[in-house]
Order: C-alpha cells, then sequence, then structure tokens
C-alpha cells in the first residue's frame, strides 16, 4: 500500500510539473512560431529545464507508437503526462516513449506545424521507488538468514534430545548428550535427563533384587532335589522330582522376562551366521530348517546374545510342532524383514495379539512337553521393540505359522 501510494503520488506530480512545461513551452510558440523564437524558446528550456524543443511548419502529428518492451511502465507513465496534458493544453497531442533509449517526446499540433518537445525520461520518473524494493528486498534476505540460522541453533538441541531420546529406548547409552539451547529446550532436556537417572535406577534395583529372588529361590530347590535324591526311588518321589523341575524352569521363565539384557553391548550381527547357529541346535530334534531365502551379507548393530534369544524363541517354538522350518530374510525400505515359517499347526488368528500377552500360550493345555509357561513370544516381542523393531503373526503358505520381524 506503501509503494503504491508512494509510486501514484510521485508520478502524478512529476507528470503535473512536466505538463506545466510543456504547456508553457506550447503557449510561448504558438503565439510567436518564427525560428528566432522558436530557437530563443529552445535554448532557454534547454538549459534550465532539460527540455528539447523542435517546430516542423507544416508537418501533421505522427501516429502512435507501439509498445514493446516494458510496456506497462510506458504505459502507466504515459496515462498520468497524458492526464495532466489533457487539463493544460488545448490541442492534440502524442506522446511517444522510448524505454530502452531512456527519451519520452510529446508531439504538439500548432495551426501550421507540430511542436516536438523531447525530455529524457528521468523527468517523469522516479527511481526511489525501485531503491525502496530493493532496500526491503534485501532486509528481508538478511531477516530470512538470520531467521534461518537461529532455527537452525534452536532445531539442533531438540534434534540432539530426539537421538537421545530413541538411542535411550533402544537400550543404548548416551553420554554425551548435554541440556543446550533455549531455555524450554533445556528444560525438557533437564527433564529426559532425570527420566533416564530414575529409569535406570528402577532397572538396577529390579536387576539386584531379582538376583536375590533367583538366590533365594533356587537354594530350598536345591536342597529338595537332594532330600529327594536320598529317598527310595517310588512314584511319589518321582513326581515330586517332577514337580521341583517345573517350579525350577518356571522360576528360570519368570526371570529371564523380567531380567532383560539391558547391559550388552550392541554390536553388528551377520543374519545367517545367526540361524546357521540356531539351526544346529534343532539337530538332535529331527527338525530341518531351509536357509535357502536368506540374503547373503545381511547384518544388523542388536545387542547380540539379546536378539539370538528372541529368534532362538521363535526357532523353538516352531520346533515343538513342526517337522520342518523356512527361514527367509531380505533387506527392503532400509528394513530387514525376517520371516520364519513352518508346517505345524499353527495358531487361530484370533489368539495372534493374546499369544504376545505374558503367561499366554497358544496351547491352552499347558503341556510341559509343548511348551514353557508363555513367555517366549513375550520375551521376544518385548527384545524386538527394545531394538526398535516390530514383530507381527499371520497364516503360513506351508500351513503353519508366519512369524514376520521388521528390524531397523
Amino acid at each position: 500500500m506503501f509503494f503504491d501510494r508512494h509510486w501514484n503520488k510521485m508520478n502524478t506530480r512529476l507528470a503535473y510539473a512536466l505538463s506545466g512545461e510543456i504547456a508553457a513551452a506550447y503557449g510561448l510558440i504558438q503565439g510567436d512560431p518564427s525560428p528566432e523564437n522558436v530557437q530563443k524558446t529552445g535554448r532557454y528550456f534547454q538549459n534550465f529545464l532539460d527540455l528539447s524543443i523542435n517546430y516542423d511548419a507544416g508537418a501533421q502529428l505522427p501516429g502512435k507508437k507501439s509498445l514493446g518492451r516494458g510496456a506497462i511502465w510506458e504505459t502507466t507513465m504515459a496515462k498520468k503526462l497524458r492526464t495532466q496534458l489533457d487539463a493544460q493544453i488545448q490541442a492534440g497531442f502524442v506522446i511517444h516513449t522510448d524505454f530502452d533509449g531512456g527519451d519520452i517526446a510529446v508531439y504538439v499540433q500548432l495551426e501550421d506545424g507540430v511542436l516536438k518537445i523531447s525530455f529524457p525520461q528521468r523527468r517523469l520518473f522516479s527511481s526511489s521507488g525501485y531503491v525502496f524494493l530493493l532496500w526491503m528486498m534485501g532486509s528481508s534476505l538478511l531477516l530470512l538468514l538470520v531467521a534461518m540460522l537461529f532455527m537452525r541453533n534452536q532445531i539442533r538441541p531438540i534434534r540432539k534430545l530426539a537421538v537421545a531420546a530413541e538411542r535411550f529406548g533402544k537400550g543404548r547409552d548416551t553420554p554425551s548428550f548435554k541440556p543446550e539451547g533455549a531455555l524450554e529446550v533445556r528444560q525438557a532436556a533437564n527433564a529426559f535427563l532425570d527420566m533416564r537417572r530414575r529409569i535406570q535406577r528402577q532397572i538396577s534395583q529390579r536387576t539386584e533384587m531379582l538376583a536375590g529372588v533367583s538366590h533365594d529361590l533356587r537354594t530350598p530347590l536345591t536342597r529338595m532335589k537332594l532330600q529327594l535324591e536320598m529317598l527310595p526311588d517310588s512314584q511319589d518321589v518321582r513326581d515330586l522330582k517332577t514337580d521341583v523341575y517345573d517350579m525350577e524352569r518356571m522360576i528360570h521363565g519368570y526371570l529371564d522376562f523380567v531380567r532383560g539384557d539391558g547391559d550388552e553391548q550392541y554390536a553388528a550381527v551377520e543374519i545367517v551366521s545367526l540361524f546357521e547357529k540356531l539351526a544346529a541346535g534343532l539337530k538332535h530334534q529331527n527338525v530341518s530348517v531351509s536357509l535357502d531365502d536368506v540374503e547373503k551379507g545381511l547384518r544388523l548393530m542388536v545387542r547380540p546374545m539379546a536378539f539370538e534369544r528372541a529368534l532362538g524363541n521363535i526357532i523353538n517354538n516352531a520346533s515343538k510342532y513342526a517337522q520342518h522350518i523356512w527361514v527367509k530374510a531380505s533387506q527392503e525400505d532400509k528394513k530387514i524383514q525376517i520371516q520364519i515359517e513352518d508346517d505345524g499347526p499353527g495358531i487361530p488368528e484370533a489368539l495372534y495379539d493374546d499369544v504376545f500377552k505374558p503367561f499366554v500360550r497358544g496351547d491352552s493345555s499347558r503341556n510341559a512337553e509343548t511348551g514353557g509357561v508363555g513367555l517366549g513370544l513375550a520375551i521376544t516381542m518385548d527384545i524386538v521393540h527394545a531394538h526398535g523393531g516390530k514383530i507381527t503373526l499371520s497364516p503360513s503358505s506351508y500351513g503353519g505359522l508366519c512369524v514376520t520381524v521388521r528390524m531397523p
């Protein structure tokens, strides 16, 4: 709005002053169009007003000149000048603008000829508007650059906080992270550090407590096993030994579920070698494992023992119900997808979500020969999620169950 008002007002005032000078020259020469008067008037206007005056006796007004490059500006200036000339000159006239040459000519029809008045473009055009625009654009670009640098400095600590939170969520340590940036960002970073310390303290306390529980429970179980070995063999003794074994196995399962592997460091693990190791442990169970569809060279940054335990739970579950297991592994969209399928009976689709819950088994009979206490898949899901992955179940094309693990 400021530029528009400035532009219109400046053009109007310049056109008004210039049209007055043209009207003055027109009045002087119309009264006496002699060569002496034309020359004298032209010299006066040239020296003091920068106007060039020529008189062509017996000529007629030229036609209107077609506008080329810069037509918008030429039309705007000519319109302002024409409006002012209409108010001050009672004669026909034609305006020729030449943006490329920088000159403007006004042809005025007199009784016996045509008066040509030429003047430079600067008499009708003010560059202050362009200077104002350039100044505004330069200031805006400078402020934009400052704002971008400022925002980058503010966003950088937010990104560091996001990376630290992601790494901590995956069980990795972030010793170099420290609060920085704006006050609000530092407050968020300090809150994150306090939360991390509380969680680490709780994990440490839980681990120490479980170590004590494990010792306290295993000690009486060991005494019971020794006492049972000293008793004469009978059906009741054999039943008690089975109960003690089941209790020991359940305690191990519970401890494995809540203990976790938080102290283990991350390392690169080759997928093929990991599955070859797991497959070797199933040879005595007469279960064949096919690794033909495992892409060579795939590596994951994981906690090796924890991830091996997660995949081992899946393989072991399948080996209890199936005769053959197919393993596939490939990389797509920056994710490594692992599929473990079997030809067993599978589980109903209605139980796909429930089997990941602690102490829930697909085999409702809770037969100790075909499974544990229902913590295998719960442990697996906890480990996969801790690594930023995802685990899903679906029917297998071989008739059993298909477990899909997607890892970053």
